[in-house]
């Protein structure tokens, strides 16, 4: 089920920064504090903070594991799916595009995302 979730502290929903809510969600950090992790992992890198490399690093680094979604149906497989099947833990999925967490179940954006297809997940190691 989908959750309204916008940590963003100016309260913008169209500010590109799907990334940085996604982790917040995920981390239990301020939206300011990812911000910056992402922005210096981004200086680091020559890249963009959100750019998919350097959010997966930043990630990885923070002790989640990438894995990727069978690629059986591309296309009928969505957001709300994966929150269907997943109802218990913590995830961040990643579409290509955008990025959105999943915690026991219900997914957490600032709008109604459940119709995106996400093509992998992270998860934090034990």
């Amino acid at each position: 089920m989908w959750k309204k979730y916008n940590p963003n502290p100016r309260g913008n929903e169209y500010a590109g920064d799907c990334v940085i809510r996604a982790i917040t969600k995920a981390t239990g950090q301020s939206w300011e504090s990812v911000f910056a992790g992402l922005s210096l992992e981004g200086y680091y890198s020559g890249d963009w903070g959100n750019s998919n490399g350097v959010w997966d690093t930043y990630l990885r680094k923070k002790g989640f594991r990438r894995y990727i979604l069978p690629n059986t149906c591309p296309y009928c497989y969505t957001i709300a799916d994966f929150a269907r099947d997943y109802p218990i833990g913590t995830y961040i999925l990643g579409t290509g595009k955008h990025a959105v967490t999943v915690v026991d179940g219900n997914y957490y954006d600032s709008w109604n995302s459940g119709e995106e297809m996400p093509i992998y997940y992270y998860t934090k190691e034990l």
